[in-house]
C-alpha cells in the first residue's frame, strides 16, 4: 500500500513536472495597428537557447504550444523596425502583453549600409563563395553565380574554368539541359542563399561524371510561416522574350512546402555564314535559324520531419514544351559558276518539337542518436518524350539562274526515356576532425527512339529505308564508394575511391549498328592541403571521371539543315575518361596560383566530316584519340574601396588533340588564353542600387582538331531595390560591343571547311521581382536529380 502511494505521488509529480503550456500575444506598432509576419523566438533565459519560432499572422496575433515551465525570453524583429524583447516566467498557460514595435530610427535604405560584403574561403578542393545577408541575396541565383569567383555564364550556358560544372542545390542535384539550368536560376530568388561552392575537386560520394560541382547551399530558419515572390522578365535581343513565375514556400512545425511556376516565351535568331572547299569547287552558304518556343516548369518539394531524427522528402521537377517552332533558311552558291551545272540551292527547314520531362524523387534520412550517424536513401525516377516532325523543301538552280529541280521530304521522330535510380549513403563521424563515408547506387536508362523518312515525289509520300530507322538504348550502371576526411592543426587529407561497373546495350535496328559495352572502372580521388602560416595555404589534387555521351550524341538519326549539311550521332561512342592532376598555393584567401594537368582518352566532339565525292557534309559527333592540356591559374579577389569589388582570373594553357580520322592520325596543339574580369559596385548613399559588369576575353584555341577563333564578352547590369527591401527593379546590358561571334575552322587532310556564327547575344533584358509574406524565411527548394537526366537532349 505504502509502495502503491509512493509510485502515485511520484508519477503525479512527474507528470506536474513535465506539464507544458501555452503562450499567446500579439504584435502591434506604435499606431496599435497589428504588426503581421514578423519575427517571433522563444528563448532560454539561461543561455538564450532557441526554444521554437513562429511568426504574427496577419492580425498580428502569435502562439506558442507545449511549452515547459521556466523562465523565457521573447524575442520580435521585423524588418524596419526595432527588435523588441520580453521576459517572463512560464507556470501556466498565459497571454502577454501586447507587444509594441517602434519603427527605425535608421530608414530602411540606412540599414541596408550594414550588409556583410560577400567572402570567399578557399578549401583543399573547393572555393566558397559566402554571400548571405549580402546585398547579392536581393536579387536572383544567377546574379550570384554570375558574381561568384571562377564562374562564367556565357552563351546561356554555366562553366567553370572551361568546363561545364554540375549544379546541386541543398545537396540535391538540378537534372536538366545547361541553357534550362540558367533558365531556373535566373527565375529563383536568392534571398535564401548561404553560400556558393565551386568544387574542382568532389568527393567520392559524388557520381564519377562529376568533374566540378556547383553547390548552392541554402540558409536554415526556425521560423515557421509562409513566403513567396513573383518575377517578370522582359528580354529585348534581335526579338522579343518574356520570362514569368511564382515561387510559394509554407514552412510549419513538421512540414516544409516549396512550389514553383515559370513560364518562358523566346524567340531567338543566328545566323550562320559557312564555307566549304570541296575539290575544284567552293561551296559558301547563308543560314538563318529562327527558333520559336514556349516552355512550363514546375517544381514541387514536400518535406516532413517524422522526427527529431527522421526525415522524409518527396519532390517532382517537370517540364512540358508543347511547342517549338525551328525554321532554317538557307541559300548556297557554288562557284566557279557553269551554265549547264548546279550552281546554287535554296533550303527552308521546318522542325515542330514538343517535349516532356517528368523527374520524381523519394529521399529518406535517419541521423542516429548514438554517434550522429547519418543514413540517406533517394529513389528516382524520369519518363521523358519529345517528338519532331521536320520538313526540308530545296529548289536548285543552273548557273545560268535557270531552275532545274525540287527534292522535298519530310520526317517524323521520337524519343522515350525512362531512367530509375536507387542510392544510398551512411556517413559517420569518428571523431572532431575525422569522418567516414561509403555508399552504393545503381541507374538504369532504357531510352527507344524512332524515325520514318518520307520523299515527297510528285504529291506523294514515299518511304525512304536508307534513313527510317530505329535505334533501341539499354545501360545499367552499378556504383559504390569509400571516402574518409580527416585534418589537423596544419594538414588536411579526404580520400576516396568510386568503382562503377557499366552494362550497355545499344542497337540501330535498320542500320544493324550495336554497341554493347561492359567495364568495370575505379575512380580514386584525393586532396592534401597545408596550412604554411595564417596567410599562405598550399594544396594539390588528383581525380579520375568519367564522362559519359549524351544520348542524342549516340543516337544514329540524321537531322537536316538542307540536302547537303545535317548532324548526326555515333552509335558506337565510347565515354571519355579523364585523370586531373593540380598544385596551387592560395594566399590570404584573396590571391591564387595553380598549375594543372589534365588528359581525356576518347575526347569527344561534333567535327564536320566533308564528303568530296557527294559533297555533303556532316556534322559528326565522334571519339579521338586523346586531349592534353596544361596551364597555369592566376586569380585575385579582392575589395578596391569599401563601394568596390573585383575578381580577375586568368588562363594560360595548351591544348593539344591526337585523333585518327579518315585512315590517318592528326594533332594539333595551341596556346591559349581566357581572362574573366568581374566587378561589383555599391552606388547611392543608401546602397540601394548595386551595379556589376563583366568582362571576359577568350583567345583563339583549338578544339577537338577544330581552331576556334578569340571573341570578347562584355556585360553590364544594374538593380535598384524599393518598396522597403521587397521589391528589385534590374537592367542587364549583354555583349556591348557585339564582339560575341564565334569563329571555326576545320583544315586537316582533304577537310576544308569554316563557320562563322552571329549568335543572339546582344540585348536588354528589364526585370522586376516582388517578396510577400515573411521574406526572412529559408526555403527547402532544391532541383531533384540524377546524371542520368543531365544526358537528355536533343541536337538544334
Amino acid at each position: 500500500m505504502k509502495n502503491g502511494c509512493l509510485i502515485a505521488f511520484l508519477l503525479c509529480t512527474s507528470l506536474l513536472c513535465s506539464q507544458s503550456y501555452t503562450v499567446t500575444g500579439d504584435v502591434i506598432d506604435e499606431q496599435s495597428k497589428p504588426v503581421a509576419f514578423a519575427n517571433i523566438l522563444l528563448l532560454k533565459v539561461q543561455d538564450s537557447t532557441v526554444i521554437s519560432g513562429t511568426i504574427s499572422n496577419e492580425a498580428g496575433a502569435f502562439e506558442f504550444n507545449e511549452i515547459e515551465s521556466s523562465r523565457y525570453i521573447i524575442k520580435i524583429s521585423f524588418i524596419s523596425y526595432e527588435d523588441s524583447f520580453y521576459n517572463m516566467e512560464l507556470t501556466s498557460d498565459m497571454k502577454v502583453p501586447s507587444i509594441i514595435l517602434k519603427e527605425s530610427i535608421e530608414a530602411l535604405s540606412e540599414v541596408e549600409i550594414t550588409y556583410k560584403k560577400p567572402t570567399i574561403k578557399r578549401e583543399v578542393d573547393r572555393l566558397v563563395f559566402n554571400v548571405e545577408k549580402t546585398a547579392l541575396s536581393e536579387g536572383n541565383m544567377l546574379e550570384v553565380l554570375r558574381s561568384t569567383p571562377q564562374v562564367l555564364v556565357l552563351d546561356n550556358a554555366i562553366t567553370v574554368k572551361g568546363s561545364t560544372p554540375t549544379v546541386y542545390i541543398n545537396d540535391r542535384r538540378v537534372h536538366i539541359s545547361a541553357s534550362e539550368i540558367v533558365e531556373l536560376l535566373e527565375g529563383t530568388s536568392a534571398s535564401n542563399i548561404k553560400s556558393v561552392e565551386v568544387i574542382t575537386n568532389p568527393p567520392a560520394r559524388y557520381d564519377a561524371e562529376s568533374g566540378v560541382v556547383l553547390s548552392i547551399i541554402m540558409s536554415k530558419n526556425l521560423v515557421t510561416g509562409y513566403n513567396g515572390s513573383i518575377f517578370s522578365n522582359f528580354t529585348q535581343g534581335v526579338y522579343p522574350k518574356t520570362n514569368v513565375g511564382m515561387t510559394n514556400y509554407f514552412k510549419g512545425e513538421r512540414i516544409n512546402i516549396f512550389a514553383n511556376y515559370s513560364y518562358n516565351s523566346s524567340h531567338i535568331d543566328r545566323m550562320d555564314q559557312e564555307e566549304i572547299n570541296y575539290p575544284g569547287a567552293q561551296w559558301k552558304s547563308q543560314r538563318d535559324r529562327d527558333t520559336k518556343s514556349e516552355t512550363h516548369n514546375f517544381s514541387l518539394n514536400f518535406d516532413w520531419d517524422l522526427s527529431e531524427n527522421d526525415v522524409i522528402s518527396v519532390s517532382t521537377n517537370t517540364q512540358f514544351l508543347p511547342y517549338f517552332k525551328f525554321v532554317t533558311q538557307s541559300r548556297t552558291d557554288i562557284s566557279p559558276r557553269v551554265d549547264d551545272a548546279i550552281a546554287k540551292f535554296n533550303s527552308e527547314n521546318l522542325s515542330l518539337d514538343s517535349k516532356h520531362n517528368l523527374g520524381f524523387d523519394f529521399d529518406y534520412v535517419h541521423v542516429f542518436k548514438k554517434d550522429n550517424a547519418r543514413l540517406s536513401l533517394n529513389s528516382h525516377y524520369t519518363t521523358y518524350d519529345y517528338n519532331r516532325e521536320q520538313h526540308v523543301e530545296t529548289d536548285y538552280f543552273l548557273g545560268n539562274d535557270s531552275f532545274f529541280e525540287a527534292n522535298h521530304f519530310d520526317s517524323h521522330s521520337n524519343q522515350d526515356t525512362e531512367i530509375l535510380t536507387t542510392q544510398i549513403d551512411y556517413a559517420l563521424p569518428i571523431s572532431e576532425s575525422a569522418s567516414f563515408e561509403i555508399g552504393a547506387k545503381v541507374s538504369n536508362i532504357s531510352s527507344s527512339s524512332s524515325i520514318i523518312h518520307n520523299d515527297i515525289i510528285g504529291n506523294a509520300e514515299v518511304l525512304n529505308l536508307e534513313n527510317t530507322d530505329t535505334f533501341k538504348y539499354d545501360e545499367t550502371v552499378y556504383a559504390g564508394y569509400i571516402s574518409y576526411d580527416t585534418s589537423g592543426d596544419k594538414w588536411s587529407l579526404s580520400t576516396g575511391l568510386r568503382v562503377e561497373q557499366t552494362l550497355i546495350d545499344a542497337i540501330s535496328i535498320t542500320l544493324n549498328q550495336t554497341n554493347d559495352q561492359n567495364y568495370l572502372e575505379w575512380f580514386p580521388t584525393a586532396n592534401l592541403g597545408f596550412q604554411a602560416s595564417d596567410k599562405v595555404n598550399l594544396y594539390t589534387n588528383y581525380k579520375r571521371s568519367i564522362g559519359r555521351p549524351s544520348y542524342s550524341s549516340l543516337n544514329p538519326f540524321k537531322f537536316y539543315l538542307n540536302d547537303n549539311s545535317f548532324s548526326t550521332g555515333n552509335p558506337a561512342l565510347k565515354p571519355i575518361f579523364t585523370d586531373q592532376f593540380k598544385l596551387g598555393v592560395s594566399i590570404n584567401n584573396m590571391f591564387t596560383i595553380e598549375s594543372y594537368y589534365k588528359k581525356y582518352d576518347n575526347n569527344i566532339f561534333e567535327i564536320p566530316i566533308q564528303d568530296n565525292v557527294t559533297n555533303t557534309l556532316a556534322y559528326t559527333t565522334l571519339n579521338i584519340n586523346f586531349t592534353e592540356e596544361i596551364g597555369l591559374d592566376l586569380e585575385a579577389y579582392f575589395d578596391v574601396s569599401n563601394r568596390w569589388t573585383t575578381y580577375i582570373g586568368a588562363s594560360f594553357y595548351n591544348y593539344s588533340d591526337n585523333a585518327t580520322l579518315l585512315g590517318s592520325t592528326f594533332k594539333r596543339d595551341k596556346w591559349s588564353n581566357y581572362t574573366l574580369w568581374s566587378n561589383d559596385f555599391s552606388l547611392l548613399k543608401d546602397k540601394s542600387l548595386s551595379a556589376n559588369f563583366t568582362l571576359v576575353y577568350v583567345h583563339n584555341t583549338v578544339q577537338g582538331l577544330r581552331v576556334v577563333g578569340s571573341r570578347t564578352e562584355t556585360n553590364l547590369s544594374f538593380r535598384k531595390t524599393m518598396f522597403k527591401g521587397k521589391g528589385s527593379l534590374s537592367l542587364a546590358i549583354s555583349d556591348l560591343f557585339d564582339t560575341q561571334d564565334i569563329y571555326t575552322a576545320t583544315k586537316f587532310f582533304n577537310q576544308n571547311s569554316s563557320v562563322n556564327t552571329d549568335l543572339d547575344t546582344r540585348y536588354i533584358k528589364l526585370g522586376f521581382r516582388y517578396n510577400f509574406g515573411n521574406t526572412r524565411l529559408s526555403t527547402n527548394e532544391r532541383a531533384s536529380s540524377v546524371d542520368e537526366r543531365d544526358r537528355l537532349g536533343n541536337k538544334h
